[in-house]
């Protein structure tokens, strides 16, 4: 059977549009005189944002896919490349060195227009069979719904006076921690990367690894666990800590996790339009630094990738499955992604997502440190037309990270998904679970 162009551009049509509509309205829930603030040090201001998913699309599918005369030629260079969170040095710009807002939606709405316009004209013949026009095209969704990710952690970091609440959200039952469990996962393989269908560069390509016997923690480690590393003493005992991870905690004062506060005496959590008593179920946001002191503190240790995938997708009988639950498409039952929510919700609170081995919450409700550093799988082509998206990170400083946080679009779902942070980054919807041998 073929496919042609149209029908392709129409289905593209329909997924753009609904991942267009994710980005504005995160947008809007910031209020104006804040779009110039910049909530994270490290990153740029809001405002290159909502020019730099519009030029990433413009400058990557006129350079592709279609014929267009660039109008705004300074525009498609200015929101062109985002900044890697940690080392670099820290941007020193002025808000007054940026566009007016009026200037950057006049480029927002023509980017938008022309795409829409060429794409709509595009040749109705038959796609090729090298898949690279599809792959194009979802490149160009999926790093949007990327963005609306990391968006929303940025926006976390706002004052809430700079934000516009929307409707709250309903807690689900709140309930004891429940005692720390560890499953045993028997030995075996662990499939990792794909062969076929869409993926980012470093998902490629798949191959088998033999996976040793190991137990690992059913939930997520908690905010309550880890208020017990906290009140031992985990962040002043330097021997939990390697000596860059030291050196970081300290030059930054860091004394507890980026998400928690002390309000009169007591603990609470951040949340994304307030704060809350700190939820003793929840699971706890570390960086991968934090989350390793804590780790060899408990007499144990991260997972690697591979381990990771073992516990999530393999089976007794040696199948794999495309989800933890099976091969069923994502959806709330299975546990908590897809911009369903704000904020986390309790560890194991959605048993119909567990793993064939009774593994809880591995993919949603934030993602997972794994001890693996980021590095291209045997057989590793970068895109073509985007080279250095995966491998300018290859320096053993970047960290995977697996699973996915109830801000992660369901595209990304996919097992062979990977997602990656240096160690020393706090901001993030991020934990861990331990391993044991």
């Amino acid at each position: 059977m073929t496919t042609s162009s149209s029908v392709l551009v129409g289905e593209f049509d329909r997924r753009l549009s609904a991942a267009r509509e994710v980005t504005d309205s995160l947008f809007r829930i910031v209020r104006p005189e804040a779009l110039y603030d910049r909530p994270i040090t490290q990153r740029h201001r809001i405002v290159f944002y909502i020019g730099h998913v519009e030029a990433f699309d413009w400058n990557l599918l006129t350079s592709t896919l279609l014929e267009a005369s660039t109008f705004k030629r300074d525009f498609d260079k200015l929101f062109a490349l985002g900044i890697d969170p940690v080392g670099g040095g820290l941007p020193s710009d002025q808000a007054s060195d940026w566009p007016s807002l009026t200037e950057i939606a006049e480029y927002v709405r023509r980017a938008r227009e022309t795409i829409d316009r060429e794409l709509n004209r595009a040749d109705a013949g038959p796609v090729d069979g090298s898949g690279k026009r599809q792959q194009i095209l979802n490149v160009a969704i999926e790093h949007r719904l990327m963005h609306a990710e990391t968006l929303a952690y940025m926006f976390h970091w706002l004052p809430l006076s700079s934000k516009i609440a929307g409707p709250g959200e309903a807690d689900l039952p709140a309930a004891p921690p429940a005692p720390p469990q560890q499953i045993a996962i028997p030995a075996g393989t662990a499939t990792l990367g794909r062969h076929i269908g869409f993926g980012w560069d470093n998902e490629f390509a798949e191959h088998t690894v033999e996976v040793r016997a190991f137990a690992i923690d059913k939930n997520k480690v908690t905010n309550g666990q880890y208020l017990d590393f906290l009140r031992a003493g985990g962040y002043l005992d330097r021997a939990l800590w390697s000596a860059s991870d030291w050196e970081w905690r300290e030059a930054n004062d860091v004394q507890h996790p980026e998400f928690w506060a002390k309000r009169d005496g007591n603990w609470v959590f951040r949340t994304m339009f307030g704060e809350r008593p700190l939820p003793l179920d929840w699971p706890v946001y570390v960086s991968q630094a934090e989350a390793s002191a804590y780790a060899l503190w408990a007499g144990s240790r991260l997972p690697t990738e591979a381990e990771f995938h073992r516990a999530a997708y393999g089976t007794l009988d040696g199948r794999v499955l495309d989800y933890p639950w099976g091969d069923e498409d994502p959806s709330a039952r299975h546990g908590n992604f897809d911009f369903r929510r704000w904020d986390p919700t309790p560890a194991g609170a959605h048993p119909a997502g567990d793993s064939a081995f009774g593994v809880s919450d591995l993919v949603g409700n934030g993602w997972e440190w794994t001890a693996t550093p980021f590095a291209p799988f045997p057989g590793f082509e970068a895109f073509s037309f985007y080279r250095g998206y995966s491998a300018d990170f290859f320096d053993g400083k970047h960290y995977v990270m697996k699973g996915a946080s109830m801000r992660t679009a369901s595209p990304m779902l996919r097992r062979s998904f990977r997602n990656w942070f240096q160690g020393h980054y706090p901001h993030i919807y991020a934990g861990f679970r331990c391993v044991s041998n």
